[in-house]
């Protein structure tokens, strides 16, 4: 198997703990640190090593929308869904938003690098 593959997985199994862990947490350890670390540790290596250059503005328009409705959920009051929806999405928010921040330097470097 190749570097690159290699790479990929990494940030693709990177991707995929980090939103189980986001809804798992979300119900039984919220605004836990240690959790908000990993996540971070995570967002930066799914975008480092998952964006390309044709995801980005997708992935970018995809993390604006998940960070804006993060709140949307907490009217719902039955049975606490409202606060561990509230959780969850927090969570995926902070797991997204590293590397929306790695995503958007990189359209930034696209934009500005000299062209062809």
């Amino acid at each position: 198997m190749d570097k690159a593959k290699v790479l990929g997985l990494i940030g693709f199994w990177c991707f995929i703990l980090g939103l189980v862990a986001a809804v798992i947490c979300g119900i039984f350890l919220p605004k836990n640190e240690t959790i908000i670390i990993i996540l971070v540790v995570f967002g930066i290596i799914i975008g480092l090593l998952n964006i390309t250059a044709k995801e980005i503005m997708l992935f970018l328009l995809a993390t604006i929308a998940l960070i804006v409705a993060g709140n949307a959920f907490a009217p719902l009051t039955m049975l606490g869904v409202g606060t561990f929806l509230g959780n969850m999405l927090s969570y995926v928010a902070t797991l997204m938003a590293p590397a929306a921040v790695i995503a958007a330097i990189k359209a930034l470097w696209a934009v500005g690098k000299p062209g062809d």
